[in-house]
């Protein structure tokens, strides 16, 4: 017998079926073809950044500061057709686009393994949680959990702090302000345990570390963001 969500899903791809966000084919969000193109963020990266570096050595910026989060890794550039994907998640209520997505975070934590006993997803404030009415990082964080077989710990980091949207910051100097204790850790779930703290887009890398600071807080060993996509700024 077919479980109740996938019968839902069926009837609801008859009466509306999926579309791919980059060329309009039916079929899947993202069709082969448009899968193909995504812009893939490749080695040499900075290690603990990973920002693209032709050295494959700790980048300038790295080297200047210390940081509480034990390096970001991104699956693609924030451009194109992920940039539309995430788009529809975030902004357009398509929350049925979670599991492809949750699917391509999947394939690339396979591939590029990361150090992970639980995987942790960045919260919304309380006001724009209520405002959008779900946190598109928790729903690729259940998805990616699913794949990998690693828990999720969803209710241990809270947003304690509401701050404007990290795109609109004039400069990473204003991100890094915006975000500073912005988060807090209100138990022990993830005392002692490595950590992969999941989120949808990393702008400068300010809202992880914000995030690592209050895990390790709170005892966690080890924490490596995972985020979709990455914006790369010239």
């Amino acid at each position: 017998m077919l479980r109740s969500d996938r019968l839902i899903g069926l009837v609801l791809d008859s009466f509306f079926p999926r579309r791919c966000v980059g060329c309009g084919k039916v079929g899947e969000f993202v069709c082969p073809e448009c899968l193909a193109k995504l812009p893939r963020l490749v080695r040499p990266l900075c290690p603990r950044c990973g920002r693209p570096q032709a050295s494959g050595i700790v980048c300038p910026s790295c080297r200047q500061r210390q940081t509480e989060i034990d390096g970001i890794r991104s699956v693609f550039r924030f451009d194109d057709v992920i940039r539309k994907a995430i788009h529809e998640l975030k902004y357009r209520n398509l929350k049925a686009i979670s599991p492809c997505l949750g699917e391509l975070l999947a394939n690339y934590l396979s591939a590029n393994p990361l150090p992970g006993e639980a995987l942790v997803p960045v919260p919304l404030h309380p006001r724009r949680l209520k405002e959008r009415g779900y946190n598109q990082s928790r729903l690729l964080t259940k998805e990616l959990g699913r794949r990998v077989g690693l828990p999720v710990i969803e209710d241990c980091l809270i947003r304690v702090k509401q701050a404007q949207p990290q795109v609109r910051a004039a400069d990473v100097e204003e991100r890094r302000r915006n975000v500073a204790d912005a988060f807090a850790c209100r138990d022990d779930k993830v005392s002692g345990k490595q950590i992969i703290l999941i989120d949808d887009v990393s702008t400068s890398g300010a809202t992880l570390e914000s995030c690592a600071a209050a895990l390790k807080k709170e005892g966690a060993t080890s924490v490596w963001g995972l985020t979709l996509a990455r914006e790369i700024h010239n």
